[in-house]
């Protein structure tokens, strides 16, 4: 945890500082699998960790449009750090679920404190006096390298009846974690496995994970806390997305300018024509705008709170998924269109193709369920 940030500070105002530090950055993490120190330092003073932290423990219980738009902004020069920008905010988020003893003390020394976690019910718990009594193996952990507290899951018994999904919160005294991470993208998330073993939970640091599903807080009453966790979930992983692709826009608009400014004074010389170039812009740049307003909607409805609908909620669902599908054909076709010097190792646009292309394959993003889950709603629902 690191000494609290300025009061009255914001991830908006943040964003672009943290993302001069990730673009400082941003090769070495690749290299080395995980984030630099410095960019992992960056992020909680810019505010992320804190941003949906509950007010009475210092946080600014802020907003998905803030957030999202700040995200986006790193993801421009970092997808990477912009995706761990978005898990600190939206594991702390759903750290608040916790009874306030439980997430009072997460935050006992300030709200600067990195929490990440998963959503997988892949471990096990047994109840004891006082709490339960946890082990398990959650793999693909971002930034748990840096982390202070994770948020995992787990099934439980139920007396007899079908087991239920429950979350647990523990220190980072309480975990080990096993280097496994190796993506051809996404590299710098370092997204190794979380490992606990044969450890007690008290019980305010324990909630139903259906809770978290629908929105119900046991002790949190801000919006960012009640809000359905299908309306919100696809921001998570869509914002560094869309930032990525913007980013890889700039970066083919100036190496396909460059080109074609040297073209000109050879113009017998082989190549695409003008034409070609002009359709991948056109076509790319809109892709990525329309996309861009799919996801603002999405934070929108996010930002009600418990306002939402159950329309709204599946439509968020189908955005996002459809969205990032958007995103990664703009993008795929700008790398295709880069020709072979766009195309570098290690050049502005390679990083930018893996990391898309690794990052839409989330199971938050697949576009079937999606949109089985809309059509259920639109057309089936009684």
């Amino acid at each position: 945890m690191l000494e609290q940030a300025p009061a009255g500070t914001g991830v908006a105002a943040a964003a672009k500082d943290v993302a001069a530090v990730a673009e400082r950055f941003a090769a070495e993490g690749d290299s080395r699998r995980r984030l630099h120190p410095e960019v992992a330092e960056a992020l909680l003073r810019g505010g992320f960790a804190r941003h949906f932290v509950p007010t009475d423990s210092g946080g600014e219980a802020a907003g998905f449009q803030e957030l999202t738009g700040a995200v986006a902004t790193i993801g421009e020069v970092c997808a990477a750090t912009a995706w761990c920008a978005s898990l600190a905010a939206n594991l702390a988020r759903m750290a608040a679920f916790l009874p306030a003893e439980g997430y009072r003390e997460i935050w006992a020394g300030g709200p600067d404190v990195l929490v990440v976690g998963s959503l997988a019910p892949v471990g096990r718990a047994q109840p004891e006096a006082g709490g339960w009594r946890l082990t398990g193996q959650w793999p693909y952990i971002s930034a748990v390298d840096f982390s202070d507290w994770a948020l995992v899951c787990a099934m439980v018994p139920t007396g007899g009846g079908r087991p239920e999904a429950k979350c647990f919160a523990v220190p980072r005294s309480a975990y080990s974690v096993v280097e496994t991470w190796n993506s051809v993208g996404m590299r710098a998330t370092g997204s190794n496995h979380l490992v606990v073993d044969d450890v007690f939970v008290p019980a305010a640091r324990t909630f139903d994970r259906a809770d978290l599903l629908a929105g119900r807080p046991v002790d949190a009453t801000a919006a960012c806390h009640t809000v359905p966790l299908e309306a919100a979930n696809g921001l998570s992983f869509a914002a560094p997305v869309l930032g990525a692709a913007r980013g890889a826009l700039a970066a083919w608009s100036e190496h396909i300018g460059a080109k074609v400014r040297a073209a000109a004074s050879r113009p017998n010389a082989p190549g695409p024509s003008r034409n070609w170039y002009a359709l991948a812009l056109a076509r790319s740049s809109g892709e990525i705008d329309a996309a861009q307003l799919l996801v603002q909607r999405v934070a929108e409805v996010a930002d009600l709170g418990a306002a939402g609908t159950p329309m709204t909620t599946t439509r968020n669902l189908r955005d996002c998924a459809f969205a990032v599908e958007t995103l990664v054909t703009a993008v795929n076709r700008l790398y295709q269109t880069a020709g072979t010097t766009g195309q570098a190792s290690a050049g502005p646009l390679e990083r930018v193709w893996r990391d898309v292309n690794s990052a839409s394959s989330h199971v938050a993003l697949q576009f079937e369920p999606a949109a089985n889950a809309y059509a259920g709603r639109r057309l089936w629902a009684s």
